[in-house]
């Protein structure tokens, strides 16, 4: 297993904070990200850099042929009205138009602003966050994938002012006359750490999406320090397989520059973890055998069945592979031993799993896990160049992080950002954590909860809700697709629970029977779990980490209602928002598990049986 150790140093204060940075140094700022595809055309014209599906042709383009499609539409944009005050808006899927508009917008000092399409979606409306984000960035162009669908969107929310151009054909843009070359030379001399490359959006969960700036030494800085931290990977240009949209800083920032900087091939996956769009998902990994595979828990648990079907599959995925990284929540126990399982049954070996921690603010690396852990929710240890200060608050300690990867603040939102950071410059993100060995900060820091999301019972009894929730995962046998905590205010932990579909089957099937999707199969599971839970319990110390109620949803997160990410991640705060009376439902006494499984069976509010067909 590849294991790379670093030296973190400590420092305690008085006030009781610790400060951990890692001793590895960060290199001056080299160049921007658009100079890197420069670097590579010049020395690999030929290399393979980026393929992308479309309809039933496969594109593809070398680092020699994207440089000069770079320039050209380069050129061409310092024509249109984008200034640094109104920047370009994208509102489209990854696609190589898509990188190569921003890389050519970055490259001459234009900011791009890469929001979710998804929020100019029919199932959006009214499009509220849409509205906000035009309002908050006024941009002077929109560039999508449905020319005529976003331009309805943006009439309907008081925007039609906004000229729309396809994104998918940029004819009407290589068109356009071109700058003088020596236009474009100087505009790109002027391009500095400090310019303002991109603006990405934060999920909005909690309130209305932020404009994050994310300079060009925010980005560069982060690929940076993650090729520091993993020199292994200067072997070779690694191959990534990729779906995570990149209107998101993990796949946007993270899995594409790390590519690009190491002069890789990036395949575009036109999947993502869900039913039917898994499928396209598996037919990419199947042409493509990936060195470094980049997914969230939700991803992983979507692909698993096609890697556990197939062993041929199973070998082609991991023969090649450096690592596999995991972000967006912690890898529960029972997914990451599956993925062992089937890697050892194709290859003999487990696989290298990696994971990090970050936000939209820190581009998005703050720390990254560079060696074998038993502990499914460690960060890892501080990235070169990255500061991280544990504050101790009501018993735990809230994370902040200071570096060169640290934006500088919200768009136009003076507020906002001076309240985002504290005293000595660090950003509070809003996360806590717990060092895995006090005595060795080299071992890592241990996510303890969002600061938000955890809460107490009426007993005064605080409850973690990211511990809880992986452990009651972990102790599920895998008929937990994901699962909400919920009991603030009350008597004990309850939880709401999405089934994985598959694993009900399973157990059903074992039994002789057919897992239906119906009241009376999901009774079946909902005993099993009951049980499982049961058991779990009796190995608790106390109340914050025992179950004490039990709910199976019918009705699966629904990604409209911010319920899930992009990403594929739970949202817990929405689920409770917009389930509270299935909340109520769970604390009726029919649900309490505490003395064994119950009689009766809720499905959740404004769930019916018909919904549970589908996948989880």
């Amino acid at each position: 297993m590849i294991s790379i150790v670093s030296d973190i140093r400590e420092e305690r204060r008085k006030d009781g904070s610790i400060i951990l940075r890692n001793a590895l140094e960060l290199p001056p700022l080299d160049g921007t990200i658009p100079a890197t595809l420069t670097r590579w055309a010049a020395a690999h014209p030929g290399r393979l850099f980026l393929t992308e599906q479309v309809g039933g042709e496969l594109r593809e383009l070398t680092y020699g042929e994207a440089e000069q499609i770079r320039r050209d539409l380069a050129a061409r944009l310092l024509r249109l009205p984008i200034t640094s005050e109104r920047p370009l808006l994208l509102l489209a899927a990854n696609g190589i138009n898509h990188a190569l508009v921003v890389l050519a917008a970055m490259s001459v000092g234009l900011p791009v602003a890469v929001a979710s399409p998804a929020y100019a979606s029919s199932r959006a409306a009214p499009w509220g966050k849409l509205a906000k984000i035009v309002d908050q960035i006024d941009p002077a162009l929109v560039l999508a994938d449905d020319v005529e669908g976003v331009a309805e969107v943006l009439a309907a929310i008081g925007s039609a002012g906004v000229e729309v151009m396809p994104i998918t054909d940029l004819a009407w843009l290589m068109n356009q006359a071109a700058a003088p070359e020596e236009a474009v030379s100087a505009a790109a001399a002027h391009v500095g750490g400090d310019t303002v490359a991109k603006l990405l959006f934060t999920s909005g969960s909690t309130g209305t999406p932020k404009a994050v700036v994310n300079t060009q030494r925010m980005l560069v800085s982060n690929v940076q320090a993650m090729t520091l931290l993993w020199s292994f990977l200067e072997r070779r240009p690694p191959v990534i397989v990729d779906w995570l949209p990149w209107s998101h800083t993990f796949g946007g920032n993270f899995c594409l520059h790390i590519c690009l900087y190491l002069g890789g091939a990036f395949h575009i996956d036109a999947g993502r973890p869900a039913a039917g769009a898994i499928d396209l998902t598996v037919a990419a990994l199947r042409r493509w055998s990936p060195t470094i595979y980049f997914n969230v828990p939700a991803g992983y648990e979507a692909l698993l069945p096609a890697l556990e079907a197939d062993e041929c599959f199973a070998r082609h995925f991991f023969e090649d592979l450096d690592f596999l990284f995991n972000a967006a929540a912690p890898l529960p126990d029972v997914t990451r031993a599956r993925l062992e399982a089937v890697a050892k049954r194709a290859t003999g070996a487990p696989p290298a799993i990696f994971g990090g921690w970050g936000s939209t603010e820190t581009a998005p690396g703050a720390t990254m896990l560079s060696f074998p852990t038993p502990h499914a929710s460690n960060l890892g240890v501080p990235l070169p160049g990255t500061e991280i200060k544990m504050v101790p608050i009501d018993g735990r300690h809230e994370l902040r992080v200071r570096g060169p990867n640290v934006t500088p603040g919200y768009w136009k939102q003076p507020e906002a950002t001076a309240a985002a950071f504290d005293e000595d410059g660090f950003y509070r993100i809003g996360d806590a954590g717990r060092m895995v060995d006090s005595a060795n900060p080299a071992a890592g820091i241990l996510f303890d909860g969002r600061i938000a999301e955890n809460f107490k019972l009426g007993s005064g009894t605080w409850i973690n809700v990211a511990g809880v929730r992986l452990a009651a995962i972990a102790a599920g046998e895998g008929l937990i697709a994901d699962a909400v905590v919920a009991g603030e205010g009350r008597a004990s932990v309850g939880l709401l629970v999405f089934p994985n579909h598959d694993a009900c089957r399973a157990l059903l099937a074992a039994e002789g029977l057919e897992f239906d999707g119906g009241p009376a199969s999901l009774q079946r599971v909902r005993d099993r779990l009951a049980r499982l839970l049961c058991a779990h319990n009796e190995k608790q110390m106390g109340s914050s980490t025992r179950i004490g109620h039990l709910l199976i949803l019918a009705d699966p997160p629904r990604p409209e209602h911010d319920e899930i990410t992009e990403k594929g991640y739970i949202n817990q705060r929405a689920v409770l928002a917009r389930r509270a009376s299935s909340v109520d439902e769970l604390y009726r006494p029919e649900n309490a598990i505490e003395s064994g499984p119950s009689r009766k069976l809720g499905l959740g509010a404004n769930a019916t049986p018909a919904s549970l067909a589908g996948g989880s």
